[in-house]
C-alpha cells in the first residue's frame, strides 16, 4: 500500500474479511481497494476509482448508507486538524452539483495529513 501505510494507526484499520462483506455488490469488476479506515462505526474506503463512505446508522447498525464519490466529482476538500482544546478533526469534501460539503468528524490522533494525501492522490490523477 505504500502511501497509505501511515493512516492505519490509532485503531483505525479495517478487518479485510469485514470489508469484503461490506463491499459485496458495491465494487465493480476490476475495482481495487487501495486503503480503508474506520472512524467509530463508519468506514472510509479509497479505491482506485472512487471514495466510498460507509455510514452505519441506528442503534443496531442494520441501516447502512453507502455514498460513492468518484474522484473526478470532488471539486475541493478540506482537512482541519485538532487543536489543543478542540479534540476532533474535521474532513469536508465538496462534490460537484452539491452546495453543502460532505462533512465527517475524525477522532483526535487520526492522521489527517495522510487522509489529505489519499484524497489528493485520487483527485489529482
Amino acid at each position: 500500500m505504500g502511501l497509505f501505510d501511515g493512516l492505519l494507526g490509532h485503531g483505525s484499520s479495517v478487518d479485510p474479511s469485514d470489508l469484503a462483506k461490506r463491499l459485496d455488490g458495491v465494487l465493480i469488476d476490476g475495482e481495487r481497494v487501495s486503503f480503508a479506515f474506520r472512524v467509530i462505526r463508519d468506514v472510509f474506503v479509497f479505491t482506485d476509482k472512487r471514495l466510498i463512505l460507509i455510514d452505519v446508522q441506528g442503534i443496531t447498525g442494520s441501516k447502512v448508507d453507502y455514498m460513492s464519490v468518484p474522484y473526478r466529482a470532488i471539486t475541493r476538500f478540506s482537512v482541519e486538524t485538532a487543536g489543543t482544546f478542540d479534540l476532533d478533526s474535521e474532513l469536508k469534501i465538496w462534490v460537484s452539483g452539491s452546495h453543502e460539503p460532505v462533512t465527517k468528524t475524525l477522532k483526535k490522533g487520526t492522521d489527517v495529513r495522510g487522509i489529505q494525501r489519499a484524497l489528493a492522490t485520487g483527485v489529482l490523477r
